[in-house]
């Protein structure tokens, strides 16, 4: 009986808590009173709906209470009389939006806010991750390879400023945008790697959905602007290519495994037709743009056959000296695999053996594992597979990597 409200309150929260959380920091100008009030609002949901059942309109109801909790918490402060007339206008606004089929979208809005000069630069792609896609704390350190409880503490911490600075939290002018797009790109591709990631989950399917849509959202807000039209072009290669991830058995494929038939060629031909608009801007490429040329050119390689592995080394080269990263030196030490063999590729790979953002990386060690079996040094080779297998979240996936942990071990009996 309970079943369905809860159902329906958990569809909520995947479904609109960034659309209702960005309405509210937009119409109090207070990020962290909305989050707080939103928050409650979901815990009446989860408390009252098993009993009442759910309502017609659960934006609708959400709004509602979250608004009334964020009265409270003004009087709370002593603040009632001053805040009285926006409290009024808030409200009305809220109940005029309540009265739509939908919330108005405005969480584009609210991660350019969170770009602003009141918010640490190394906190603000995150907390748009937190505030407007509704990612843990966990999942984000995941995403930028720092520890979950030191993320957990930035974004408390950043929270805590705002609310201590009193200045109202609200979403720049249009004109403003380009000198906080790059940190609103960083938030977009973050939530879309996560999405990419999840493989057969629905959650991860919707994230990257999401993604994809703020991409399209921001190019068609901001024509022109070349790194934007990059990270659109980057995510459509890869979504592109999400129906052949698995075989039709549900086995895990990876990109030299994949049926090629089975790749979106309407989104293919798009991602390429973004790609040379931004290529076609004025100025150097930036990161998002050669990330999105290094995807061009392995489904070149694949659709057609030729040899742009040194094309991609040189695009990688580019990338490493504009964007340092593990995750980059990761991605060429492999391409130089490709190219010069394993011996050379497994050499750059040990480069980073000492770097701690990577100790939890899965694809790290699938990848050392990988290099490590083709040289032959199978005991390394199968302790490095064992730990990726641990660190995979994905059924399919780590089936594939026991399958290369079996070849290891029956390579080393030989």
């Amino acid at each position: 009986m309970a079943r369905a409200p809860q159902a329906a309150a958990e569809a909520a929260a995947r479904n609109s808590y960034g659309r209702l959380l960005a309405y509210l920091a937009a119409r109090s100008g207070d990020l962290v009173a909305a989050e707080d009030a939103l928050g409650d609002a979901f815990a009446a949901a989860l408390a009252q709906w098993p009993d009442r059942g759910a309502p017609d309109n659960p934006d609708a109801w959400l709004l509602a209470v979250a608004r009334r909790r964020l009265a409270d918490q003004h009087r709370a402060r002593g603040m009632a009389a001053a805040a009285e007339p926006h409290l009024v206008l808030m409200r009305e606004e809220i109940e005029a939006a309540a009265a739509e089929p939908a919330v108005p979208d405005r969480r584009l809005a609210l991660m350019f806010a969170c770009a602003g000069p009141e918010v640490d630069p190394s906190v603000r792609a995150p907390l748009m991750l937190q505030a407007v896609l509704g990612l843990t704390a966990a999942e984000i350190g995941s995403a930028f390879l720092v520890p979950p409880g030191t993320m957990g503490q930035r974004l408390s911490r950043s929270k805590a400023r705002l609310r201590e600075a009193g200045r109202p939290f609200t979403s720049p002018p249009l004109e403003a945008w380009p000198e906080r797009l790059g940190d609103v790109l960083q938030a977009i591709y973050a939530a879309f790697a996560k999405g990419w990631r999840e493989l057969g989950e629905p959650e991860g399917e919707a994230l990257a959905t999401e993604a994809v849509w703020l991409g399209r959202l921001l190019t068609a807000l901001m024509p022109g602007e070349g790194e934007a039209e990059g990270l659109l072009a980057l995510m459509l290669y890869a979504e592109a290519r999400r129906p052949a991830r698995r075989c039709p058995a549900g086995d895990y494929a990876p990109l030299e495994a994949q049926d090629v038939a089975r790749w979106d060629q309407a989104m293919l031909a798009e991602a390429e037709a973004v790609l040379s608009r931004a290529s076609a801007r004025p100025g150097a490429s930036g990161r998002f743009q050669i990330e999105a040329a290094i995807q061009s050119a392995h489904i070149a390689r694949r659709l057609s056959g030729l040899d742009t592995w040194p094309d991609i080394l040189a695009l990688y080269d580019l990338l490493r000296r504009l964007a340092p990263s593990p995750v980059v030196e990761l991605n060429r030490a492999l391409v130089l695999a490709r190219i010069e063999g394993p011996e050379v590729g497994l050499a750059a790979l040990r480069c980073l053996n000492d770097d701690r953002r990577i100790a939890d990386y899965q694809p790290y060690w699938a990848a050392l594992g990988r290099l490590s079996a083709e040289t032959g040094q199978v005991a390394q080779a199968i302790e490095a597979l064992i730990l990726a297998c641990g660190l995979s979240d994905d059924p399919a996936e780590r089936r594939y990597l026991e399958g290369e942990i079996a070849q290891a071990k029956a390579a080393g009996m030989q």
